[in-house]
């Protein structure tokens, strides 16, 4: 007589369920071993910001100066923290506490020939190259670095950040920061735009050395 067939249907959710367990412990597990905390800082203030200039190499003004002081002691703990080339960049470490590392990624975005001029100026001067380039990211119209380019350059070394674990602080230009935002959440170039930061703003990412999630954005 031949034995009757068993149906495993009952036996095998149990197990598949056991096993999505382990999985997503393991992966869990791994995520945190490579998870990254990134504080975008934007440098304290400028007379070109107070201008509404497209800045030169400058320092930060004595307001500037003093609001960056306030925050020392209220800034979690990092375990790196790195600058902006730039002087106001800096200056803005020094100003807050910070002992930082100088990283060439982290310049501003070359503006070219409107660097020192203010906005209105530029606006008077080459009306449709500043609307090509609020239009097309694409666009150089000062001899400089596109929205494109500085988002691939931002890409790039968000990539190297994402490999890094702990919590990091760069302390950077609002271009940067923009850019960065448009590449962790993966939006349109022309989304760049409509980002604002403002003198001292803080912007959290985090990363599970997989992909960039936007945490907080503090004005």
């Amino acid at each position: 007589m031949a034995r009757p067939f068993r149906i495993f249907t009952g036996f095998l959710p149990v197990r598949c369920a056991e096993h999505h367990r382990l999985v997503s412990k393991i992966v869990n597990v791994k995520q945190t071993a490579m998870s990254a905390r990134l504080t975008l800082i934007s440098h304290a203030a400028t007379a070109a910001v107070r201008a509404a200039a497209f800045p030169l190499d400058e320092s930060i003004d004595e307001k500037g100066k003093h609001a960056a002081s306030s925050l020392v002691g209220r800034l979690p703990a990092f375990s790196a923290v790195c600058t902006s080339p730039a002087r106001r960049a800096i200056e803005t470490a020094g100003a807050l506490n910070l002992s930082a590392e100088v990283d060439p990624q982290l310049r501003d975005m070359d503006l070219g020939r409107w660097a020192g001029q203010t906005f209105s100026d530029i606006e008077t001067s080459e009306p449709q190259e500043m609307i090509h380039w609020l239009s097309d990211p694409s666009a150089n119209p000062h001899g400089g670095e596109s929205v494109e380019q500085l988002l691939a350059r931002v890409r790039v070394w968000l990539g190297d950040v994402a490999q890094r674990r702990g919590r990091i602080a760069a302390v950077t230009h609002p271009a940067v920061i923009r850019a960065a935002i448009v590449v962790a959440i993966a939006a349109t170039p022309l989304s760049f735009w409509r980002v604002d930061i403002v003198p001292l703003g803080m912007v959290e990412l985090g990363s599970n050395g997989m992909r960039w999630t936007l945490k907080s954005i503090s004005n």
